[in-house]
């Protein structure tokens, strides 16, 4: 079974910087994660892989420095991994991302796709079933557990805000993952030690059969108008009355035009 995983790095979400030339996110000095939703798609698809067997490949876009990112999957036990990574990438919204990333998909093997259900920079939950029409399969959102695989057919949990919906779908299948499925296993001594050997294959802009016209900043149909920084606005300091003080403020609050007569 080929199971392939998006996976996304991230901001620390304390640590976000936003260019306002660009409106786009600043990457670049910024403390790195694994999107928390993507892990638990890793963890999925590592199970599978030792209930049914098969190759685990994770597929991420970003800059080059994700690659600190995939060797910390492989330490985790994947087998394989493509880093997306050109200039002519930056700025895609998640139309331009799910292009290009199904741009790619097609020319590898797979049985299924998984992907986070959002990723906390951004929490479109879009990039997923995107993909999904650009390659023209069946997909399952808001995976709540994978139950069985036999033959063609994959049984799963969708969670609802108040109900789980049962389903039975043929694969080839793209579903999205939740942080709170699953605990991720951690990294183990022999797949740490391997790590640093495996390769981290970088596909470039001239590698794939895509527009040009369709990637990147001026490729996205997404525009941000404007960003800004919530601004705190500091708590006026607590007025303490007496109580009969306090039953005159709240009359007049709630009668403003009628007069408080003192007993």
């Amino acid at each position: 079974m080929n199971i392939i995983v998006l996976v996304k790095q991230v901001p620390d979400t304390t640590e976000i910087k936003i260019d306002k030339e660009t409106n786009t996110l600043i990457r670049v000095g910024i403390p790195n994660i694994i999107n928390p939703d993507d892990l638990a798609g890793v963890e999925e698809a590592l199970k599978l892989k030792s209930l049914y067997g098969g190759t685990v490949t994770t597929i991420t876009m970003g800059p080059l420095q994700a690659e600190s990112m995939i060797r910390e999957l492989y330490a985790r036990g994947i087998d394989d991994a493509y880093l997306l990574s050109d200039k002519r990438f930056a700025g895609s919204d998640t139309w331009a991302t799910s292009k290009i990333l199904s741009t790619f998909i097609k020319t590898l093997e797979y049985d299924l796709i998984i992907a986070g259900y959002q990723a906390i920079d951004g929490d479109t939950a879009q990039v997923g079933p995107q993909i999904a029409e650009f390659l023209n399969i069946p997909q399952v959102t808001h995976l709540k557990q994978i139950k069985k695989i036999e033959g063609n057919q994959i049984f799963l949990d969708k969670a609802y805000e108040h109900e789980t919906q049962t389903l039975s779908v043929e694969l080839p299948l793209l579903v999205t993952t939740l942080k709170a499925m699953n605990t991720p296993r951690y990294m183990d001594a022999f797949h740490i030690w391997t790590a640093f050997d495996k390769e981290v294959k970088i596909i470039k802009f001239d590698d794939l059969d895509i527009d040009p016209r369709y990637i990147g900043l001026a490729g996205s149909p997404t525009r941000v108008k404007k960003t800004y920084t919530k601004q705190v606005v500091p708590k006026s300091p607590k007025e303490v009355l007496e109580p009969k003080d306090a039953a005159k403020k709240i009359f007049k609050l709630i009668y403003p035009y009628m007069e408080v007569k003192s007993q």
